[in-house]
């Protein structure tokens, strides 16, 4: 494996730092999995002699290549003034590391807009690309369904939200296999007139494009079959998937409870599909889409699990060559 196919791994992002991202890190490349990465491909980013302590209590101080960073960007720090202040912290040296051609990928589950604002300014966007967005997919109708912007651009213009949902069907088709994906537009309503400036501009360029347009998708038919991607603005999608989690993870608690009091435990295949489809450890990281190289953004709550399958999101990434059909998906409709 070259290092052309190497994942640079923010080791102190995250609430958790650096003990459940190195554990994760360990997962992903156990021998012992059918679905295990080489440990080669997995450059950790971050204090190597904190590093080499915490791996060597599991057998693996020498597992790993490390790229030596003792600066961290807090989650709480504003994302402009630290990465001035701290051009050695993990964030912007896994990011650096794909731009050098040492990594093909970076993946932190650290601060979010630190995140997106290195990759932007480190790697650059896309040809055709104003501002990335952050894609998650999830299943939650059983099916792999594409949001974005999940919360990269708060503000976006129309055109925006239609390079999103490109960039969406790229990945839709691309990497998934899924052939015309179906493009919906988040709304308050399916009427043509229904919705903002905003959202009135995007249906009227996304109707003029050859993408497979639906029309209008309204909150409640994200858990239905009506789409492979969603667009929206990044205010309205951050707030959309967390509350999908934040229900999920309600109403999950609350079906388990009742099912207790009421002595008939749930299914543990029916629990483990319901987990699966709300659990965001589960689809681990998000795609920002829309940069020169992969970039996956994880939950600052990540745990292992997390960080293991943001990995595996970073892997298929990189070996599908998503950048690559985004860029030519990009290219043919412009």
């Amino acid at each position: 494996m070259t290092t052309t196919g190497r994942i640079a791994l923010d080791v102190m992002g995250g609430d958790h730092a650096p003990r459940l991202i190195l554990e994760g890190a360990l997962r992903a490349t156990d021998p012992a999995r059918g679905d295990g990465l080489p440990a080669e491909r997995v450059l950790l980013v971050g204090p190597e002699e904190e590093i080499r302590g915490i791996l060597a209590e599991h057998s693996a101080e020498d597992r790993f290549s490390i790229l030596n960073s003792v600066e961290v960007i807090g989650m709480d720090e504003k994302p402009g003034i630290a990465l001035r202040a701290k051009p050695k912290a993990s964030i912007p040296m896994c990011l650096q590391a794909v731009k050098s051609g040492e990594a093909a990928a970076a993946v932190s589950m650290g601060n979010t807009g630190a995140m997106v604002g290195a990759a932007t300014l480190i790697l650059r966007t896309l040809p055709g690309v104003r501002r990335p967005g952050i894609a998650v997919t999830t299943s939650m109708t059983g099916k792999a369904m594409t949001l974005l912007d999940m919360g990269a651009n708060a503000a976006p213009r129309g055109s925006d939200l239609v390079e999103y949902a490109i960039m969406g069907a790229a990945l839709q088709e691309g990497v998934l296999g899924v052939q015309r994906p179906r493009v919906g537009l988040l709304n308050i309503g399916e009427e043509d007139q229904k919705g903002t400036a905003l959202t009135q501009e995007a249906r009227g360029l996304l109707l003029e494009s050859d993408l497979n347009f639906v029309g209008n998708i309204e909150p409640d038919g994200l858990f239905s079959d009506n789409a492979d991607v969603v667009v929206t603005d990044g205010f309205t999608g951050n707030v959309v998937i967390k509350l999908i989690e934040g229900f999920g993870a309600f109403l999950l608690g609350k079906v388990i409870n009742s099912a207790l009091d009421a002595g008939s435990p749930v299914p543990k295949n029916v629990l483990g599909e319901v987990m699966d489809s709300v659990d965001y450890s589960e689809y681990g990281g998000a795609l920002l889409l829309g940069v020169q190289g992969v970039v996956v953004i994880g939950h600052g709550r990540s745990d292992a699990n997390a960080v293991y399958n943001a990995l595996k999101v970073a892997a298929q990434a990189v070996d599908s060559d998503v950048n690559g059909k985004t860029v030519a998906a990009l290219a043919g409709r412009a």
